[in-house]
């Protein structure tokens, strides 16, 4: 392995490299989120899909605010949409709160303050707009923001703090990921604890 390749730390603290793009394994799961194998990462979002392992990641600020991001436009999945702070996959043998933190900071330029489980949720969306499928068990997360993002452009186009009531005007007027919902959902009961008092 070569000292300049990208790294990250697995589940069982080892350092593993991280692949190229064009060679990203996803693991694959059973219903109970158990690891079966591993499939390409495109493959595995082709119809009908195959269920795999995701991260969703929701940061809020002090006040309460949560923190959105805009897909980057050239992205070949969900280009150009606003959906949760961070999402994405475990490398295999990667501990998805690993996984969660490492893709949060390298999208955000900035590591979240504070990051905690909040649940998992298995969900089979399709998404009209690429041909693609959403078909995973995913691990949720919430916490804190930085106080300040360096995004990067290739994976970022835009992020925004919404509150409750901002986030519902923004369902209006501009496309949301086809699982922001569910997700969001299924980590409501962390997120009230993170910050009772922001409506959500």
């Amino acid at each position: 392995m070569s000292t300049s390749e990208p790294t990250t730390l697995t589940a069982t603290g080892t350092v593993a490299s991280a692949p190229a793009a064009a060679e990203i394994l996803l693991e694959l799961v059973d219903e109970q989120g158990h690891t079966i194998g591993t499939a390409e990462k495109l493959s595995a979002h082709l119809a009908p899909g195959r269920l795999h392992r995701a991260f969703s990641v929701f940061l809020f600020d002090a006040e309460g605010r949560m923190l959105l991001q805009q897909r980057a436009l050239g992205k070949y999945h969900s280009p150009g949409v606003w959906s949760n702070t961070c999402c994405g996959h475990p490398y295999p043998g990667e501990s998805p709160f690993a996984a969660a933190a490492r893709r949060t900071a390298e999208e955000l330029g900035a590591a979240p303050v504070r990051l905690q489980q909040a649940g998992t949720v298995s969900y089979d969306h399709p998404d009209e707009a690429t041909g693609l499928v959403e078909k995973e068990y995913n691990h949720l997360f919430v916490g804190i923001a930085a106080a300040e993002q360096n995004p990067d452009p290739a994976e970022v186009a835009g992020t925004r703090f919404v509150t409750a009531a901002e986030l519902a005007e923004l369902r209006t007027s501009k496309p949301l990921s086809v699982w922001f919902d569910t997700v969001l959902e299924a980590a409501l009961p962390a997120v009230r604890e993170l910050a009772p008092d922001a409506g959500w």
